[in-house]
């Protein structure tokens, strides 16, 4: 696996001819819409197979897997335009296999109105998925906003496993201090809670549970962890699992990696799953800054890695990027959210070039918004880069796996990152 990056004069064609694919699966490969207006700084993964088949008449997708003896699950996730096909046809090129370089659990958190044509094209990839859809409140009830059953089902069909995704927030990202202490504090609120989760659980079809938790401090955390091990030890006494995920709060003050020291040993006993990711919002208050930095993580999970086992570790993957405009006022000045597509195109619209921090492992990019008062934007996302620097990590330090917050829009980089060099752990799911 290579991963090119973009440079003057290049074009499909000689970067093709410098790899030794056809332009056309590269084109596929990276999801690329302007073919003769790359820009400089973008990146494009280049993935050669292992072993790659044509299609003759008469084929079938079943067929193909059987006579090289890998599962139809494996086709579909590298061949991912078969997810917007309904038949194959003679002369198709399809890979049956890539060099792995071993294991990794993939699991992403989203909201249960994902497109159902990009849903199918991300489940191939997913371990797990976490669905969007409930708030505790402060009494141990649950508010469910949204019917998720179609999408259940469709996990399972793919052999994702699907968990029910709890916490006190709202789904705008609104904190509710009130919900969270009271829901630490009492246990016949805890109790309540956990019977209410079950019989979600149950009457859903979910595998388990995956609880948010945003507040965790030193002075708290005792308390956080006698709820979650009285409400967890329920869930898993009826079979289920217990999945945590936590938003930490890492800052950069200079070159200084600053972050709550807390003690997860007692947590890493009770859980058998947690992920580390930071919310992402369509708001963004914070001033300009890189949107993922490998730099502070690296130091962060040296950290974390003191108090939790790492195959029971994952690392949230960031897939959405900012534009500030300058200079920047909390508050007043525009934040917008951009995918890496959108970034990608507003760089090739602007004709600037993208440039890339190697400390953080995140490209960015200025421009200025001409109108009657000129304005300077900088535009902070994450690339293929940033992406397999954090894939590196994870891998080098034998973690369980990655973590994605949302995958409302498919990233084609992100998955021939993935599935190009590991085996995605997948399960029997019925």
């Amino acid at each position: 696996m290579h991963i090119h990056v973009v440079q003057p004069g290049d074009t499909i064609q000689s970067i093709a001819e410098t790899y030794g694919l056809p332009p056309e699966v590269i084109v596929r490969d990276n999801g690329l819409d302007f073919l003769d207006n790359l820009v400089i700084g973008q990146t494009i993964v280049i993935a050669t197979p292992q072993i790659v088949y044509t299609v003759k008449p008469g084929d079938t997708l079943t067929e193909i897997a059987a006579s090289h003896n890998v599962s139809v699950m494996q086709l579909l996730q590298n061949n991912p335009y078969l997810a917007d096909r309904e038949f194959i046809y003679p002369g198709d090129r399809i890979v049956i296999s890539y060099e792995k370089n071993g294991y990794m659990a993939t699991h992403s958190i989203t909201l249960p109105f994902v497109h159902v044509r990009t849903l199918r094209k991300t489940l191939p990839y997913l371990t797990y998925i976490s669905v969007v859809n409930y708030t505790a409140t402060d009494e141990g009830d649950i508010i469910t906003y949204y019917d998720d059953t179609e999408f259940i089902r469709l996990a399972k069909e793919y052999n994702t496993i699907p968990l029910m995704f709890l916490t006190t927030l709202t789904l705008q990202g609104e904190a509710n201090i009130k919900a969270a202490f009271n829901l630490i504090l009492n246990e016949e609120i805890q109790d309540r809670l956990a019977e209410n989760i079950l019989n979600i659980l149950k009457s859903k079809g979910f595998y388990g549970i995956n609880i948010s938790f945003e507040f965790i401090t030193p002075s708290n955390l005792p308390y956080v962890e006698s709820a979650y091990a009285r409400i967890a030890n329920r869930i898993i006494s009826e079979g289920y699992l217990a999945f945590a995920t936590i938003n930490p709060d890492i800052r950069m003050t200079g070159s200084t990696v600053e972050f709550l020291r807390i003690d997860y040993s007692l947590l890493n006993q009770i859980i058998d799953n947690v992920l580390f990711m930071n919310y992402e919002w369509a708001v963004n208050p914070n001033p300009p800054s890189p949107i993922s930095s490998i730099y502070s993580i690296e130091i962060y999970l040296n950290y974390l890695l003191e108090t939790i086992s790492p195959y029971k570790l994952n690392l949230g993957i960031s897939t959405i990027g900012y534009d500030w405009e300058l200079p920047f006022f909390t508050g007043v000045s525009q934040v917008r959210a951009l995918t890496y597509d959108s970034a990608v195109a507003l760089a090739r619209n602007e004709q600037v070039p993208i440039h890339f921090d190697e400390i953080s492992q995140t490209p960015f990019f200025l421009y200025t918004e001409n109108g009657a008062t000129p304005r300077e934007h900088i535009v902070w996302f994450i690339d293929a880069r940033s992406i397999n620097a954090l894939l590196n990590l994870v891998a080098e330090n034998n973690l369980h796996g990655i973590g994605i917050w949302n995958i409302s829009v498919f990233n084609p980089q992100l998955w021939l990152l993935v599935n190009s060099q590991y085996d995605i752990i997948k399960r029997e799911v019925s």
